[in-house]
């Protein structure tokens, strides 16, 4: 049996955020954000995790199915509780001057909150196992920690477009960018309920879902560097 300190399983667990918050902030070749307005959003996700739960949580009260929590309620409070934190204070920021910052900036409060969710799955296991919570680590660290930004990936681009688009346009942008991200986020959640009855359900996780996360991901990216270089 592992025997490994709490300390430990405490920094193995906030690793994984930290490491994508840093692969996301140098994605943004051209003009890096102040690396203050990064930390402060990834706090602010973090600390917004706490009414997202509380908000979760009374509407768990009237539904019991763990599969609409999980599908539906969870990615549409989740999504909204980052974007909020990043369009109450990042939007109008004078550093929010290029596409590319949306998506910087979303990854980054999508980090806080998922690093402080990743230490409560990683402790729940803990108190079984040290075993299970390494585990837990580490599939957290590939799928679900970098799973919420990408998620948040695809409304921060929407937001970093709509800054720099006519004002008429910006709130259907805004809009379609979130939508798209909950729809995802559910996706990725249904995926994983399924996978303990519908075999395939996993397959089709890790081979098409996360892949084309990525994928959209990266098209963002470039384009947003693009119209960086353009300007």
């Amino acid at each position: 049996m592992v025997d490994i300190e709490p300390l430990v399983v405490l920094v193995l667990a906030l690793g994984p955020g930290v490491f994508w918050a840093w692969y996301f902030y140098h994605r943004d070749r051209f003009e890096p954000e102040p690396a203050a307005l990064i930390v402060k959003l990834f706090l602010l996700g973090v600390l917004v995790t706490f009414p997202v739960a509380f908000v979760e949580g009374f509407f768990g009260l009237f539904i019991a199915s763990p599969l609409i929590m999980g599908v539906v309620i969870a990615p549409i409070v989740e999504e909204y509780g980052k974007f909020a934190v990043v369009r109450r204070f990042a939007y109008r920021d004078a550093e929010f001057d290029e596409p590319m910052d949306g998506i910087v900036y979303a990854a980054s409060a999508a980090l806080g909150l998922a690093s402080l969710e990743n230490v409560l799955y990683v402790f729940a296991a803990y108190v079984t196992s040290p075993s299970l919570a390494l585990g837990t680590i580490v599939v957290r660290a590939i799928f679900s920690v970098p799973g919420h930004a990408l998620f948040s990936s695809v409304w921060g681009y929407a937001l970093g477009r709509a800054k720099f688009t006519a004002a008429g346009r910006r709130p259907g942008l805004v809009f379609q960018g979130l939508a798209l991200a909950m729809v995802l986020h559910g996706i990725f959640n249904f995926l994983l309920f399924s996978a303990d009855i519908v075999a395939y359900a996993m397959v089709i996780f890790i081979l098409v879902l996360t892949p084309g996360l990525w994928i959209l991901a990266d098209r963002n990216i470039r384009s947003a560097l693009r119209w960086q270089r353009q300007r």
